[in-house]
């Protein structure tokens, strides 16, 4: 009897705490300042169900919801893979666009200056 009254208890504690930790990481989500600390907010997102689902599934006793938490694991992981992958061929955000690296920039001299000697003839 005094297991199950700390099993329920620990798992309202747990609750409030995810709870807590969901809120903030939805803060993040929203406010954060570039791409990748928002997908990073989204991948905390997915650990955070998981453990929701597993703190449920322990007050519960049903096991099933075991199973989900695992899909779920697999699921954000490769959600995270291909955020990721997103990032990396399409820069991090705009600020990319408005400060060329200087090889941007001496590319674009380049083809500039090539561009203005097929005008000349030459």
């Amino acid at each position: 009897m005094i297991a199950a009254s700390i099993v329920s208890a620990a798992a309202m504690v747990s609750l409030a705490i995810l709870s807590l930790a969901f809120l903030l990481t939805v803060f993040r989500v929203v406010v954060g300042p570039t791409l990748p600390d928002r997908v990073l907010a989204l991948d905390m997102l997915a650990a955070l169900a998981i453990g929701f689902i597993a703190v449920i599934a322990i007050k519960t006793g049903f096991t099933l919801y075991i199973d989900i938490a695992i899909a779920l694991g697999l699921v954000g992981f490769l959600a995270t893979v291909a955020f990721a992958r997103f990032i990396l061929t399409h820069g991090t955000s705009g600020q990319a666009e408005r400060q060329p690296s200087a090889a941007t920039a001496a590319e674009r001299k380049r083809v500039r200056r090539d561009g203005r000697r097929k005008k000349r003839g030459r």
